[in-house]
């Protein structure tokens, strides 16, 4: 297990350093400085307002909703969460370069939605599986009873 930590670590800080050396030739100092702000508020963003976000929803979800069906609520959560992070940037600059620069010309807000309702349907049909099979095992006599 400790020689794959080795190897993995060392692949890893290669790929990084390989990709900052890629970062420093190819990219203008100028967009590396807008790069670094951008990292900056990235972390900013998320050190500041979601992770703190994220522990007062863990904290009311521990308060008010039961274990077993809150572990599919936090995970539905988090996904949708992921999801929207990724959507927003897309949605803000939806239609501002012409049709020619454009990678892609869709409708971001409407595949947004349907991909929440799809998570949160998927969501509710794990859930409902866990519940079906609790209540199997619950009803299923142990090996060996009579009837």
């Amino acid at each position: 297990m400790r020689a794959w930590r080795i190897i993995l670590a060392v692949v890893g800080i290669g790929v990084g350093m390989y990709g900052i050396s890629q970062l420093l030739i190819y990219i203008p100092a100028q967009n590396l400085a807008l790069l670094a702000l951008w990292l900056i508020g990235a972390l900013i963003i998320h050190d500041g307002l979601l992770s703190p976000a994220v522990v007062g929803i863990g904290t009311v979800l521990r308060r008010y909703v039961p274990d077993r069906g809150r572990r599919y609520l936090q995970f539905g959560l988090i996904m949708a969460a992921m999801v929207t992070v990724i959507a927003i940037p897309m949605i803000y600059r939806a239609n501002r370069e012409p049709p020619s620069k454009a990678l892609l010309l869709q409708n971001f807000t409407t595949n947004l939605t349907v991909l929440l309702a799809i998570l949160g349907g998927a969501t509710l049909v794990a859930y409902a599986i866990r519940v079906a099979r609790d209540r199997s095992v619950a009803n299923t006599p142990p090996p060996g009873a009579q009837k």
